[in-house]
């Protein structure tokens, strides 16, 4: 550790004798108490982060020696690294500060257009929403960018009547049968499903709904039951308005991710049951494990977003990437610390993926139906 230290032997945060620089009762360094700022700053860092050694004795095997970490820190070899612990929670606050933001998807062109189109063949006569079109329109709009410019919004879409709303449909179709467009049926299929909302706006018109399509396409009856609660509940009012259900999901990710990795640990410590190690030992390899994953997403994320853009073309070879040097860090982790064949470790590391990937889901929905019928 960097600093003065003081010529007197008394320690002064317990008294004792100091032999050397540290005191042999409490730990404390026997430095000066005075020191120039930049020393008092560099101590603060240093000492959060472990910066006098620690913290890049951690990173480095974390990232780049899958497995060996925990294989050190089990075998008694702990004074050079951080506390398994203290590293996750310091690394998953740091996670859900930066990731999701940079997950967050800004609109692209494309939505935007698609958001903007066939105002031309549907309001160029009036200057105003009209819900018929004729071959005059249809003339008008020859190829599909030209429409794309002026179609109605999906939030003013959903302002108007139900009859409304099926006519603006069947016009959208109209013009689809004449200008092949992948891009206009998906806003034709988006305008159905507000159509849908709009027509399930209460429990009543919902079932009625209901009772009216063939026994076939029918929602099943537990469907049923919930829906009508969400509507009654007012969910789907809300749902429309802000997607504020996806925010509150948000609060409560990193308290799932952290409950989750006990059970991924048993998950783990059930399929390697032959090498008969203790549960904690699994624990340990799954935090550290995780707390990898959190630092990968932390360094790629970002730039996918700021630096190329989440729709852009490095972006998804930046992801496919990821996601392989996450399964080559799985199965190289899963390989060093269980030590078994590699025929073997494939079939469990898939078996895990599989389960961890269920266990996310299955806990998001319990996550989103527990805020929408018990917190709201």
């Amino acid at each position: 550790m960097s600093g003065n230290y003081r010529k007197e032997k008394n320690c002064l945060n317990c008294g004792h004798h100091v032999e050397e620089h540290y005191c042999s009762h409490c730990g404390q360094p026997n430095l000066e108490l005075k020191e120039p700022f930049w020393g008092f700053l560099g101590h603060s860092v240093g000492h959060y982060f472990h910066f006098d050694s620690k913290f890049f004795h951690t990173m480095v095997p974390l990232l780049t020696k899958p497995g060996q970490l925990t294989l050190d820190y089990l075998a008694g070899k702990r004074a050079r690294y951080i506390h398994p612990v203290s590293l996750y929670i310091f690394v998953s606050i740091v996670y859900f500060l930066i990731v999701p933001h940079a997950l967050e998807e800004k609109r692209t062109k494309v939505q935007e257009e698609q958001e903007m189109a066939v105002a031309n063949a549907l309001n160029k006569k009036h200057g105003k929403l009209t819900t018929k079109v004729d071959q005059d329109d249809l003339d008008e709009v020859p190829i599909v960018g030209s429409y794309f410019k002026e179609l109605i919004s999906a939030s003013d879409f959903a302002t108007l009547p139900v009859p409304q709303q099926q006519h603006y449909i069947d016009s959208l179709k109209k013009v689809a049968l004449v200008n092949k467009s992948d891009s206009l049926n998906d806003v034709i299929r988006s305008f159905q499903k507000i159509l849908i909302k709009t027509q399930d706006s209460t429990a009543a018109a919902y079932l009625k709904r209901q009772e009216s399509l063939p026994e076939g396409k029918r929602d099943s009856w537990l469907s049923r039951q919930l829906k009508v609660k969400k509507i009654n509940a007012g969910i789907a009012e809300k749902e429309n308005k802000g997607g504020w259900i996806k925010e509150e999901m948000e609060k409560y990710k990193p308290k799932q991710y952290f409950l989750l990795m006990p059970l991924l640990a048993f998950f783990i410590m059930v399929n390697f049951r032959r090498n008969h190690i203790y549960y904690i030992d699994h624990l340990v390899f799954t935090i550290h494990g995780m707390t990898a994953y959190f630092l990968i997403s932390i360094l790629t994320q970002p730039i996918k977003k700021y630096v190329f853009g989440l729709d852009s073309t490095l972006s998804e070879i930046i992801g496919f990437a990821v996601f392989l040097g996450i399964v080559w860090y799985l199965y190289s982790s899963l390989k060093l610390f269980y030590n078994r064949t590699r025929a073997v470790t494939i079939r469990k590391m898939i078996t895990l993926m599989f389960v961890y990937w269920l266990a996310l889901f299955i806990t998001e929905k319990i996550v989103e139906m527990t805020i929408m019928y018990v917190l709201h």
